[in-house]
């Protein structure tokens, strides 16, 4: 062979013998055919004869054993490619090595047409590409089975891979997505940011974008945060991965908490706290327009009857009811608010004095109507105060003090409707915590004492029964309505020590009138639930009447409806103080949770027929209805019947003409102290 070297098709290959023979790394053969077509192998370096245990001469398919299969199947390629390189495995000392097969087509005139071939060992390389198939797989897990949504997207904005997470978030397959448009994805609201932000990070920047909306493929778009990832190869950003992560629930519980935050969650009402942002931006809009506020404060009137009727369940339940109907009644112009318990506020915007007017009395006028829970119905009335800004005020709380004031001058006067605030208001309305501590020294300061109401027979007009009513007259606060002094003493607890000084004087009384040998009477003291949960009262009752030797049928309980839920102890106390022989009555008959059971179950003697079915009873055929129905279920259960609140002779007529068997009211007297009962006794008889 000639010391030169042959070109082909731009690959240098040498042609000297010493090429064949010295090649330090590769195994080199030259093969040619003989006479018959058959390769043969013309020359080889030691490396190639040392492995494939062969001299020169012998035929091609003895020279290289199995491998010659894989060489010739190449051959083919050479009559249209004068240059082939591949990779082949060859077995050698029963384990796969990995080489290189080059393979180059030259004619020569001493040979004709031969063939170069090259073996070169790939260890090196095979080591290199298994590493590098490892760091592959490590690259591909961490994105594969990350929790976190990826996508890969190019320079072209193209997807060119997506993670399995992507579909569980998004409803993608990586199929789907491929070569797809990362902006395709992108809400247009959005796009143009979206742009800029891609050109950032194709710029080597890892940044973050939060807000965008993302494509579901089931139609809808959510809201997403983006953080990108480039992928640099040789220095130059070819791809990026984008982390994806769905913050639609995270945004619906930001909006949650939002609406948690300013509304009341038994409701759904405005609370307080949004009251005072919203009374900033009116109060405002009110100075510049130069217009008036309205502050509607509803109370509802013992509404710790229902709750104590019925339950919390059910008491929530008519609060919800009571804000659906008050939320009908406010105009558009009106923002409605639960201030907590039973307490509602409206704020009317750009309202004249008569208007607002008008909504209070259209909200008087539907709480006329029933509440209905568990098919029964209740009535439940409501007392408003109205404050106005800027005439009562400029700062919300001095402006709902006012209001409230107003509620309080209402349920002083016997609730059930409404006054606008006026500045002798001012006189009436105490701090509820002063008052408190001044009604617990009440009996210390002989501040309290027991006036009686006589009951009237209808048919003799006769008197033998009293109800003793508790009167308050504070050295501060002058005398101080029942309807507010009452439940603040079942609210603080001090119901027990004043309950038990009333149980205490009333027996005192009857004692004086006994021992006096005046004509026998009975009179009637009203029991706290509270005072029935304890499952004393039927012991200090007793030990009372012991203690002055009064007779046992001289005292009188009254008990309300709500007393006779609690059954188990209720029961128990009342048939105690039947064995005492005290008589029973149930007060404000109708108001409660009225229930036949309970009469037919309880040791009842008297039913008082509530002062609300009494009013109007003369035009309102309703009341009148309500009326001689009781009359007659107390009639039918060997009951006696007294009617409260009596005050015109129309009704006393009516009563009388359906067989009511007593009757108390300003008609006969208003409840009067121990000394005038005395003077007017006999005046009775």
């Amino acid at each position: 062979m000639n010391n030169k070297t042959l070109e082909v098709d731009a690959q240098l290959i040498p042609a000297t013998d010493t090429y064949f023979y010295n090649h330090p790394f590769d195994m080199t053969v030259q093969i040619g055919l003989n006479n018959n077509h058959e390769w043969k192998v013309i020359l080889a370096n030691h490396k190639a004869s040392h492995f494939f245990k062969e001299e020169e001469g012998a035929l091609a398919s003895v020279y290289f054993g199995a491998v010659w299969k894989s060489i010739k199947k190449h051959l083919k390629a050479l009559k249209i490619h004068p240059y082939i390189q591949v990779f082949l495995t060859i077995k050698s000392e029963d384990k796969d090595k990995l080489f290189e097969l080059r393979l180059f087509r030259q004619e020569t005139r001493e040979s004709g047409q031969t063939i170069f071939i090259e073996l070169s060992a790939q260890d090196e390389l095979k080591a290199e590409q298994k590493v590098r198939w490892l760091y592959e797989q490590k690259y591909m897990s961490v994105i594969d089975h990350n929790l976190d949504p990826i996508i890969t997207v190019n320079r072209k904005n193209r997807i060119t891979y997506a993670n399995s997470a992507v579909h569980h978030a998004f409803g993608y397959r990586t199929k789907e997505l491929t070569g797809r448009s990362i902006l395709d994805l992108i809400g247009d609201e959005k796009v143009d940011e979206f742009r800029a932000f891609l050109s950032r990070a194709f710029s080597g920047e890892s940044i973050e974008m939060e807000g965008i909306t993302f494509f579901h493929k089931k139609g809808q778009y959510l809201s997403a945060y983006l953080k990108t990832i480039p992928v640099s190869i040789q220095g130059e950003i070819q791809e990026i991965h984008i982390i994806l992560r769905d913050t639609s629930a995270h945004f619906k519980n930001n909006e949650k908490l939002l609406f948690l935050s300013y509304h009341d969650q038994l409701t759904g009402l405005w609370n307080r706290r949004a009251l005072k942002e919203h009374f900033e931006e009116d109060a405002e809009y009110a100075y510049r327009s130069d217009e008036k506020l309205s502050f509607i404060h509803l109370d509802l009137d013992r509404f710790k009857t229902i709750n104590d009727s019925i339950g919390r369940t059910g008491a929530d339940e008519i609060l919800r009811m009571i804000a659906e109907r008050i939320k009908m009644a406010c105009p558009k112009a009106g923002k409605l608010y639960r201030n907590g318990g039973d307490e509602y506020i409206i704020l009317l915007r750009g309202h004249s004095i008569e208007k607002t007017e008008d909504l209070a009395k259209r909200i008087l006028s539907d709480f006329t109507k029933p509440f209905y829970f568990n098919h029964q119905e209740y009535f439940i009335s409501s007392s408003i105060g109205i404050s106005v800004y800027p005439d009562d005020g400029v700062v919300l709380e001095e402006l709902l003090k006012k209001a409230e004031q107003a509620v309080f001058f209402v349920k002083e006067r016997g609730r059930a409707h409404y006054r606008f605030y006026k500045e002798e208001m001012n006189t009436s309305f105490t701090d509820a915590a002063i008052m408190e501590s001044h009604l617990r020294r009440a009996i210390e300061f002989n501040e309290l004492e027991i006036h009686y109401q006589p009951q009237v027979n209808l048919k003799t007009g006769q008197i033998d029964s009293f109800e003793a009513l508790l009167r308050w007259n504070n050295r501060k606060f002058g005398f101080v309505s029942p309807s507010l002094f009452i439940p603040m003493a079942e609210d603080s607890g001090l119901i027990h020590t004043i309950g038990d000084w009333v149980l205490e004087g009333v027996c005192k009384q009857l004692k004086e009138w006994q021992d006096k040998q005046f004509r026998k009477v009975r009179i009637a003291v009203n029991i706290s639930p509270k005072q029935f949960s304890t499952g004393e009262f039927a012991n200090k009752a007793k030990d009372m009447i012991d203690k002055y030797g009064i007779h046992a049928s001289s005292f009188e309980v009254e008990i309300t409806e709500t007393a006779l839920m609690n059954i188990k102890d209720t029961l128990s106390t009342l048939q105690r103080l039947k064995e005492i022989g005290v008589t029973i009555s149930i007060d404000d008959f109708g108001t409660g949770y009225s229930s036949l059971s309970y009469l037919k179950l309880y040791p009842i003697d008297i039913i008082k027929i509530d002062r609300s079915f009494i009013k109007d009873i003369e035009v309102d055929e309703k009341n009148a209805a309500i009326a001689k129905t009781i009359i007659s279920l107390a009639h039918n259960l060997g009951m006696q019947v007294i009617a409260e609140g009596v005050e015109k002779d129309l009704q006393a007529k009516i009563l009388t003409e359906a067989d009511c068997h007593k009757a108390q009211g300003f008609l006969f007297s208003k409840a009067i102290p121990a000394s005038q009962i005395v003077e007017k006794y006999f005046s009775w008889v």
